[in-house]
């Protein structure tokens, strides 16, 4: 091994052990959370310190359009600078050859970040924390479906076949059945995750006709995001492997459940490693109320990153494992706050209205986002609901025009997530919804053509 390869991390050094390392792939995760960048061969990468790529990438709509987000000097596309995190070095092991992965981040020629990508978004909410002598801890839960494979757009989507040779079922919530109906993908996706060093802490069956969830230990925001970007590449390849498809759209099926990216917090006191939701004989703090209340204060404003789709918004459905509202309860899924079961060391929130189509290192920064206006300002929440919270009223935001509206009001918000980021996200996602209201959808020409 040359010298720069023998500072990689260990799961990445085990993976080229005796082999030639051909390639790298530097990447970098866009507002959808796509990875864009460049493969360059192992020596290239061993020369450079950066490379280029243009500020465009974060102005692009899911659909390929743009956004007019360039700013006062127009869309000139101006060169960022991509630094690598040789922390993030992963295998990319469904490679042909033997390639590592590596997460860059972006600055400007004066080396400020760029405040747009996301990583580095993620990073200024983390650094809020830190600067206030809190540790934020998150685990992200994963939910995703595997689909046969579709190419053609106006054929709806179906459950892959299982290893029996019948299409998933689904309300087969935690079935073994279910689960070992995917074998060969989930051994994949197993042996993908060891190779890129990934800890998974297990995989479930959830209601859906093909739908898994993953669950990833706690740990450093930045890292888990890092983990979750790297995942649903893995995933996919893997699923490809088996003529399927893996998605993480969040509602892929009509009358299927929707997919989920729950997100757990808990904060430390940096100094001590004290969990701060839990007070020194084992009860709740004024904390772990103040970070439920900013959750349930900030929260709407924070939906359009969320559920950053027309599609995330179809999820919301009363009696469909999603929530509709913002009550909070001990150990119940019907409240879009949740407080599971733990020990005091290990008290944590869960927020489960993000899906699993929103970009992690974003969902991530609004979730924690809002939590930390809540602990700054000693926000209260609503009293504890008890009983089921499908049968109260949604106060979220149902269609993602409106959150928009509500998102770009909050710039209570936008000063802890970045302005420059809340202006270009803005601007990008509402193009996207403009391109969606130019479609004409079947419903719409079986129900109004000739009846209205």
């Amino acid at each position: 091994m040359s010298d720069w390869t023998e500072k990689l991390p260990e799961h990445a050094r085990a993976y080229l052990e005796g082999r030639r390392l051909d390639e790298v792939e530097c990447i970098i995760s866009d507002l959808p959370g796509i990875a864009r960048g460049k493969a360059v061969p192992a020596s290239k990468f061993a020369r450079q310190d950066y490379f280029h790529l243009p500020d465009s990438i974060f102005y692009q709509t899911i659909t390929g359009d743009w956004g007019e987000a360039a700013g006062e000097d127009g869309f000139i596309e101006r060169d960022m600078i991509l630094k690598p995190d040789m922390s993030t070095a992963s295998a990319a092991p469904w490679t042909g050859d033997w390639t590592l992965q590596v997460i860059h981040d972006a600055f400007d020629r004066k080396g400020e970040p760029i405040a747009f990508a996301p990583r580095n978004v993620l990073r200024r909410v983390v650094d809020l924390y830190h600067a206030q002598g809190w540790t934020p801890v998150v685990a992200p839960e994963m939910e995703f479906y595997l689909v046969a494979r579709n190419v053609d757009p106006a054929k709806k989507i179906e459950p892959m076949m299982g290893r029996s040779g019948r299409p998933a079922a689904a309300r087969q919530a935690y079935s073994m059945t279910a689960v070992d109906e995917f074998g060969p993908v989930i051994d994949d996706i197993y042996d993908f995750a060891e190779a890129q060093g990934f800890e998974i802490d297990g995989i479930t069956q959830e209601g859906g006709a093909g739908q898994l969830e993953i669950n990833l230990r706690h740990g450093d925001p930045i890292k888990l995001a890092d983990e979750v970007f790297f995942f649903k590449r893995l995933i996919r390849e893997a699923a490809m492997r088996h003529d399927c498809f893996a998605t993480f759209m969040a509602k892929p099926i009509a009358e299927e459940p929707g997919s989920a990216m729950h997100i757990h917090h808990s904060v430390l006191d940096t100094d001590s490693g004290q969990n701060i939701f839990s007070g020194p004989q084992g009860g709740e703090t004024e904390a772990f109320y103040h970070f439920i209340g900013g959750l349930q204060t900030h929260l709407p404003s924070a939906i359009a990153v969320l559920a950053p789709y027309v599609n995330s918004y179809r999820r919301y459905v009363r009696d469909h494992a999603a929530p509709i509202n913002l009550a909070w309860g001990r150990d119940n899924r019907t409240t879009g706050i949740r407080v599971p079961l733990s020990g005091p060391e290990s008290r944590r929130v869960e927020n489960r209205l993000a899906g699993m189509d929103c970009n992690p290192y974003l969902g991530i920064a609004a979730s924690l986002a809002c939590g930390y206006m809540g602990l700054m300002d000693e926000v209260r929440p609503d009293k504890q609901f008890k009983g089921d919270a499908y049968d109260g009223d949604g106060d979220i935001p149902r269609v993602l025009g409106q959150a928009l509206d509500v998102f770009d009001a909050a710039t209570n918000l936008h000063d802890i997530i970045g302005p420059e980021f809340a202006r270009v996200y803005s601007i990008v996602k509402r193009a996207e919804y403009e391109e969606f209201l130019q479609v004409i959808s079947p419903w719409e020409r079986e129900h109004l053509l000739i009846n209205v």
